[in-house]
């Protein structure tokens, strides 16, 4: 794992004069309601700065799924502050969580393709939602980006006609077109042998430090530690940081 270039008092000054990409403040969350109301996360209180790559590890269970959900504005915030991107998310306005949503990129463990549509035009969906970008300009954004995933020749495949780690590099491709400002990943490796597991976190390091943008990671896999700036280690709802290596 890279040590971190900054000394205390170095990365204390640059957090103070950057704006943190998340910023949460107990933050807590419950599941269900009445006799069968079950809190899930308990006094959640991080912070993720601009072009860090952190890892979130724990047992299944344990709140990760929960926690990135919420910051990527598809659950509400129940209690305490999550800020994300400069924005308040608890009690915030639709309109408001759907421009977050805009400036956040997904990976999942399934990389959710759509099955009847090629692998161009499933990372040009990503492109949908942003406004003033003509069929053409899409289309070539998203060749660009499949060929910065090494899939210059796979553009017209369908998922079907890909192997798992194409397939997850496509998910990457889709993620990352737009810039956005955070990655928010979830098991990205699960289903992929070592190699290829290998591969896709390299690439997602790789070209979220080219764009500048912020990872958070959950993973079971202690062989990709070395890419992480931190590890954040969830048990039972509870956040810790781990030291680094």
């Amino acid at each position: 794992m890279r040590p971190f270039l900054l000394d205390q008092a170095a990365l204390a000054s640059t957090q103070n004069a950057v704006e943190p990409v998340v910023k949460a403040e107990g933050v807590n969350h419950y599941f269900g309601e009445g006799s069968l109301r079950k809190q899930v996360l308990f006094d959640i209180n991080f912070v993720l700065q601009p072009g860090e790559i952190v890892l979130l590890t724990g047992p299944s269970g344990s709140g990760k799924t929960t926690l990135l959900t919420l910051l990527g504005a598809l659950r509400s915030v129940q209690e305490g502050s999550l800020r994300v991107l400069g924005q308040e998310l608890r009690g915030a306005q639709p309109n408001t969580l759907i421009q977050i949503r805009r400036q956040v990129g997904y990976i999942f463990q399934a990389h959710n393709l759509l099955r009847s549509l090629t692998a161009a035009q499933n990372v040009r969906m990503a492109l949908e939602l942003h406004n003033g970008l003509s069929a053409q300009e899409a289309q070539e954004r998203a060749e660009a980006m499949l060929a910065a995933v090494g899939l210059e020749d796979r553009v017209h495949y369908y998922p079907e006609q890909l192997s798992g780690g194409q397939k997850q590099r496509v998910a990457i491709a889709r993620a990352l077109v737009s810039h956005p400002k955070l990655v928010l990943a979830d098991e990205p490796t699960a289903a992929l042998d070592s190699k290829s597991g290998r591969e896709v976190v390299t690439l997602m390091e790789k070209l979220a430090r080219e764009q500048g943008c912020t990872i958070l990671m959950v993973t079971h896999d202690n062989r990709i530690l070395d890419i992480a700036d931190r590890v954040l280690h969830m048990e039972d709802g509870r956040l810790e940081s781990q030291p680094l290596a």
